[in-house]
């Protein structure tokens, strides 16, 4: 059980897998105002930032879940790099369907919610492993723009516009499922180029190192595109935020 490798590539100089800076996941635990000793759930960890970070700035404690061994394995250096491995861990597991015997104070998931098929399945699957009055975050895509063409929906590499909403669709539909928003951090035009542009640095030195893999092909491919259909689709017309929850 492990990521497919392309991900890995794509995204091997990556700390945060996801659109937000270092400045912006700082603003993040200062906004949801995390207090020492609190716990956390990180579904689809990644590389373990978030937790790392938090634990060493706030004083918490958690753990990761995440089916990728390449970023579980940057997430244990970050861990101990920082000095927080004593107070953080890492399972190697499908976050899909991952529960904590013993609830946390913080239940996340940032920018994967297809763990539980959708939004409304991953807060539900959160909330399993949440104390009474915990807090969900949850980081999710929106459309900038009304109703946007196929060739914008295909382009930001989605299938059906309606895979997601607009920011007031998004927000709106957390209190028809009985959640508060209490806070949010959105990433801006700066924080999604250093999530992709990244990417496309991380692609060449990859096939530059590996010119013979049977990736490479597709890694060529990637690159040809990707830059242009960013510029063209993504970074114009897709928004992307972290969201506080509270149950009503």
């Amino acid at each position: 059980m492990d990521l497919p490798r392309i991900f890995a590539i794509r995204e091997a100089d990556h700390r945060i897998h996801n659109p937000l800076t270092e400045h912006k996941l700082a603003t993040l635990g200062a906004a949801v105002r995390l207090r020492p000793g609190q716990t956390l759930l990180d579904l689809a960890c990644g590389s373990g930032e978030m937790l790392c970070t938090w634990s060493r700035d706030h004083g918490i404690r958690g753990t990761g879940v995440d089916i990728s061994t390449v970023f579980l394995a940057a997430a244990e250096a970050r861990a101990a790099e920082l000095g927080v491995a004593g107070r953080v861990r890492f399972v190697h597991a499908d976050a899909a369907g991952f529960v904590l015997p013993e609830p946390v104070d913080v239940a996340a998931c940032i920018g994967a919610t297809w763990i539980g098929d959708g939004l409304p399945g991953t807060l539900t699957l959160l909330e399993r492993s949440l104390k009474p009055g915990g807090l969900l975050l949850v980081g999710e895509p929106f459309w900038r723009v009304d109703h946007p063409d196929q060739a914008i929906v295909e382009g930001c590499g989605f299938k059906d516009r309606d895979e997601y909403d607009s920011l007031p669709g998004l927000v709106e539909s957390f209190g028809r499922l009985g959640w508060d928003v209490v806070e949010m951090v959105l990433a801006d035009e700066d924080s999604w180029d250093r999530y992709a542009a990244a990417q496309w640095f991380s692609l060449r030195a990859w096939l530059d190192a590996n010119p013979g893999d049977e990736l490479a092909g597709r890694v060529r491919a990637e690159l040809d595109t990707a830059a242009l259909r960013y510029v063209r689709y993504r970074r114009p017309y897709l928004g992307w935020g972290v969201f506080a929850l509270r149950r009503r």
